[in-house]
């Protein structure tokens, strides 16, 4: 495994109905579970991320999306809206070639 995570005991079954093989099967299903939904910790030396989408749409907290060949992550109170863009002017501007 790659997490460093112990693999949980899974007993071998008795020939008939035992209520404390069944208590441990379960117990380790549980404990397989949790592993399975704990992200775990991470640390490369070497990433190569591809496809990453350019907004943060449909995204969860923490997600990883790409803007303008940046990196960026995620945040619930930082949106990066599809896009989104401005213009604007003051006055006018007289180009007189001679």
């Amino acid at each position: 495994m790659s997490r460093n995570l112990v693999r949980p005991y899974f007993p071998v079954p008795p020939q008939g109905y035992d209520q404390g093989y069944f208590a441990e099967v379960i117990r380790s299903f549980s404990v397989y579970l949790e592993q399975q939904q704990n992200p775990g910790e991470g640390r490369n030396t070497f990433i190569v991320l591809t496809d990453l989408q350019n907004n943060d749409y449909g995204l969860e907290t923490g997600a990883l999306f790409e803007v303008d060949g940046f990196v960026k992550i995620t945040k619930a109170n930082t949106p990066h809206v599809v896009g989104s863009s401005g213009t604007g002017g003051v006055g006018s501007v007289t180009v007189t070639i001679a």
